[in-house]
């Protein structure tokens, strides 16, 4: 069959419409992904411009059902359904989720100018000519923004003001320093504030809830994971995993305390003592990442785990408004960046203005054991090598680079602890840091399945703070400000905290499969083949590798 025939010319055509009708009316969007036809633009977000894009997505749809997909190549034929579901995702979102009407989040342009400061993929000139077209923009966004704003609620409203805070530092300061145009970057700044200001003003009246209820949080799901899970069928998966790891941590944090596993309290005094002889400091933590990098880098090197692509990654202090949530996050290039650009792993020393009884218990959580775990998950070989293999991968649409599923690409970082701890990797020049580590990596185990738990019964089971707190730290083992910070963003999201646990499990199935399937391939071969078709949700990867 002839890869050119009128089926698959006419599949090409109608991809790269939707593709670009989608990005157009997210052009923040296409920014992050590295498509940069849009960025002089904001989103396009009122009611009239959301009843255009659901026309239009339901036209895309109908194009799609009158390609003859039999004509098409295997490969053609899962881009198709990848797009399918794609389009009827935001579908769901645009006509039934309308975040537009009751997130003021959604509205802060903030990452919209910060894409364009932070990433080199143009010279400055041609980047601060595209910044002052959305900060011309803003007023007239926000504007909008008062009107779609019908029914708001409390937690997204407060998020919001403290985010569009640092929205307004961004525009006096790195913005303000690219653009040469103090009255553009005043009134853009302004705009910001009023709309601070009138948030502020309807705090009162936030009284919609942040839980989305049964039917709207199944659909979210659905959606989301993109593999059929239902509530009940994750919580009840959810809830059996993380009794096999608790009982798993007491029995390594028995080896590492040299104690019964009957002992008390005995993984809360594990931990205790992992922290206390790993101490991290904001003067120490980025270089305890670089040099967590380097090691993890020669491991994964020296085991022949995986291929190593050529990689430009620098580990960076993470600017000031992004601080407080995680100590590190990977900023890659995105799928569709042409530019050369390079990798950063973004290191977070605490925000200023906390106080040190709250910076002691972050770097208990974030101990120099768990700065490993960490760089193991953000970078090598998580999301730095994952996102890297997945942007030199080619195929004959654009697929796959915009629908990347999040579910994968996060699967494949848990996996990765996993897969290095298994093979004996050690911080540091002795044998208990890597029992150190097992429990480190079990006890982020426990905190993702735990997510999992959380976002079905938050939005499902009306379950209570303190019934979330007290899961995370007496089972999780968090600390405390880590799980009220985890039980904030439960309320502000919805599907995204249970792609860990079910993409770690669904990846993890995928490898066993194919080790089964091919007893006598290495480590690497095994690894390359799955990373070798983009980062499709695990279902479509299961087809693309035929099992």
């Amino acid at each position: 069959m002839s890869e050119l025939n009128d089926a698959t010319r006419e599949f090409k055509v109608i991809a790269t419409k939707a593709i670009d009708d989608l990005l157009s009316f997210d052009p923040v969007f296409a920014t992050y992904l590295g498509d940069h036809r849009f960025d002089d633009h904001l989103p396009a977000m009122t009611s009239e411009s959301r009843e255009h894009q659901a026309r239009q997505i339901a036209d895309h749809l109908t194009e799609l059902d009158a390609v003859d997909d039999l004509e098409l190549s295997v490969s053609d034929q899962i881009d198709l359904e990848i797009l399918r579901s794609r389009l009827t995702k935001s579908q769901f979102e645009v006509s039934e989720l309308r975040a537009a009407t009751w997130n003021p989040m959604a509205w802060n342009p903030g990452t919209a100018l910060h894409l364009l400061v932070s990433r080199d993929f143009a010279p400055k000139p041609e980047r601060a000519r595209s910044i002052k077209a959305r900060l011309a923009a803003i007023p007239g966004f926000l504007a909008d923004a008062r009107v779609e704003l019908v029914e708001m609620t409390q937690i997204h409203t407060e998020t919001a003001i403290t985010q569009l805070a640092g929205t307004a530092r961004l525009i006096e300061t790195e913005v303000a320093d690219l653009v040469d145009d103090a009255a553009l970057v005043s009134t853009a700044c302004a705009a910001v504030i009023e709309f601070s200001e009138w948030l502020t003003e309807q705090l009162p009246e936030a009284r919609r809830s942040p839980r989305l209820g049964e039917r709207l949080y199944a659909a979210t799901l659905w959606h989301g994971l993109d593999d059929g899970t239902s509530p009940t069928m994750l919580l009840e998966a959810a809830e059996a995993h993380l009794e096999k790891v608790n009982l798993a941590l007491r029995g390594y944090a028995a080896q590492y305390l040299g104690e019964k596993a009957t002992a008390p309290d005995l993984v809360h005094r594990a931990f205790a003592r992992i922290a206390a002889e790993a101490p991290v400091t904001n003067e120490t933590v980025l270089e305890i990442v670089e040099q967590a990098l380097v090691r993890t880098t020669e491991f994964v090197r020296a085991r022949e785990l995986i291929s190593i692509p050529e990689l430009d990654v620098r580990v960076i202090e993470m600017p000031e408004i992004h601080r407080g949530v995680a100590v590190a996050y990977c900023d890659a290039p995105g799928p569709l960046e042409t530019a050369q650009v390079a990798t950063y792993v973004a290191v977070s020393p605490t925000p200023n203005d906390w106080t040190i009884e709250r910076i002691d218990s972050f770097y208990r959580e974030y101990n120099a054991v768990q700065l490993h775990g960490l760089t193991i998950h953000e970078a090598m070989p998580g999301h730095v090598l994952q996102l890297a293999q997945s942007h030199h991968f080619e195929a004959t649409t654009p697929v796959r680079a915009f629908a990347r599923s999040g579910v994968f690409i996060e699967g494949w970082a848990v996996y990765s602890e996993e897969l290095l701890v298994s093979h004996g990797y050690a911080p540091f020049d002795d044998k208990t840091s890597a029992l150190a580590l097992r429990l480190q990596q079990l006890k982020m185990q426990a905190r993702l399945t735990i997510n999992a738990i959380l976002d079905v019964r938050v939005h499902t089971a009306e379950m209570t703070e303190q019934e979330g707190l007290d899961l995370m730290m007496n089972r999780g083992f968090q600390e405390e400000g880590e799980a009220i910070g985890k039980w904030r963003r439960a309320l502000l999201t919805a599907g995204q905290l249970p792609t860990y646990f079910v993409g770690y499990r669904a990846v993890s199935e995928i490898v066993a499969d194919l080790r089964v399937l091919h007893p006598d391939w290495s480590d690497r071969q095994i690894h390359d083949l799955v990373l070798a078709y983009g980062a499709p949700s695990p279902r479509y990867l299961r087809e693309f590798l035929g099992i």
